[in-house]
């Protein structure tokens, strides 16, 4: 599948949707470089959100306004914008091309979003943006875009995207899906299944029915892959999932247990973890092949693996030294190093999309939080602690984690994120307990 712009250019859309909606995006409206002004600093401490003015879409104002307030809810989440309450705004927009900026500078908004919905005689939508430097009196960037009506919450995505880039200089992540464990039923008797949505909780479905027991999805960084755990008929065995087409395929039959799969970064590859004889040790698969490599070979578990976004190096989980910690490796297993040595059990490393933090769960004292170190094992910090936090997962920019907490007692699990800094911590709502997020990719 192919989406062109009004310039001629071919853009690769591959596997937009799971339905086979089509999007088209059309050219940037023009931008002006004076513009360059309004920019968010979000290298260094804690950043003041934007205040950030997001008007209902004129046209089809039912599908605009809920397009902007998924656009505006985006952007709060983020912890970087503060949308103004729309009852605060002066002007009613009717043309989005042309605001009275007086009237936005009046109520403090420091950014504008003004935009179009019309209904094509075809029945799709065209939509169009347009982000404004409130104070310069400037236009920062604008798109359109045609599209199928089923798709108007990923377009919002998009858009929401889009001004997060402008803003910040970095790619945002709205456009994004996560994979989970859904659980249902009584505590003792849960239903476990593979479930995807996304990332703010909408268009939830399901992957697997339930039949058998399923743990530690994760996404492919290349294509619309995911690679998982299943206990069908008590053998564990790890899968490959096209959550596109559904076809699933056994990645291999292994002796004894297998753990913990994930993709290397080229997509090609899968690591994880092999018990033998009483411990285990970390094995890397060429998907093609089907060829094994060991890595790690030591009387000890270790597990967990994850690469660096570059493939070079490995963090894992072993409990060599006596308890569980985080090592640090090359890919072909050799310089193999501790780098975690704080009084508590660490697990579940995973590598930032950007390579500056690994990210884990510490358990000291009856308490789990997560947290992040350098992939040195320097600038450790806690970014969330309670009861049973654990399996982070990184935002495909490296700014956000996802994470699930089971508070106990006779209720489950759930989806939290929090942002690397350690503020911003909010909860990702889910039709049912859910546990073992993984992120997506920017979908391409």
């Amino acid at each position: 599948m192919q989406l062109s712009n009004r310039s001629g250019l071919v853009l690769s859309r591959r596997h937009l949707l799971a339905a086979g909606g089509a999007l088209a995006a059309g050219a940037a409206l023009h931008a002006s470089p004076a513009a360059a002004a309004l920019k968010l600093d979000i290298t260094s401490g804690t950043p003041q959100p934007i205040p950030i003015a997001i008007t209902d879409m004129v046209g089809d104002s039912e599908q605009g306004r809920a397009m902007s307030e998924v656009i505006s809810a985006d952007l709060k989440r983020s912890g970087l914008f503060a949308p103004i309450d729309p009852q605060a705004f002066v002007e009613k927009i009717s043309n989005p091309d042309t605001p009275r900026f007086q009237d936005w500078r009046i109520i403090n908004a420091q950014a504008l979003m003004t935009g179009r919905v019309e209904r094509q005689a075809d029945g799709r939508f065209q939509v169009m943006f347009r982000l404004w430097d409130v104070f310069a009196g400037q236009q920062l960037t604008g798109q359109q875009f045609v599209a199928q009506p089923d798709n108007w919450r990923r377009i919002a995505h998009i858009i929401a995207d889009a001004i997060y880039e402008r803003l910040t200089g970095e790619k945002g992540y709205f456009d994004t899906r996560i994979v989970f464990v859904d659980e249902s039923g009584p505590k003792q008797q849960r239903v476990k299944r593979l479930a995807i949505m996304d990332q703010d909780g909408f268009n939830v479905g399901y992957l697997t029915r339930g039949d058998s027991l399923v743990m530690t999805p994760r996404f492919s960084p290349t294509s619309q892959e995911i690679t998982y755990m299943s206990y069908s008929g008590n053998e564990p065995r790890v899968y490959l999932l096209n959550i596109e087409t559904g076809q699933r395929e056994v990645v291999g039959n292994f002796p004894g247990m297998s753990f913990a799969p994930r993709f290397a970064p080229d997509g090609q590859r899968i690591i994880m973890s092999l018990e033998q004889n009483g411990n285990a040790n970390l094995f890397v698969m060429d998907l093609r092949s089907k060829a094994t490599t060991r890595l790690t070979d030591t009387p000890a578990i270790d597990t967990a693996p994850c690469y660096s976004p570059d493939g070079r190096q490995i963090c894992f989980e072993s409990d060599r030294g006596g308890s569980s910690q985080i090592y640090v490796m090359n890919a072909d297993g050799s310089n193999q190093n501790r780098i975690s040595f704080g009084n508590a059990r660490y697990s579940t490393p995973v590598w930032s999309p950007r390579g500056d933090w690994i990210s884990f769960t510490r358990q000291a004292e009856g308490r789990f939080a997560i947290g992040v170190m350098r992939p040195d094992g320097s600038g450790e910090r806690v970014l969330t602690e309670g009861y049973h936090n654990e399996g982070p997962t990184f935002a495909p920019n490296g700014r956000a984690l996802m994470f699930f907490r089971d508070p106990g007692g006779g209720s489950g699990p759930a989806l939290y994120t929090v942002n690397v800094t350690g503020y911003n911590e909010q909860r990702v709502p889910t039709p049912s307990y859910a546990s073992d997020p993984a992120w997506s990719p920017l979908r391409s």
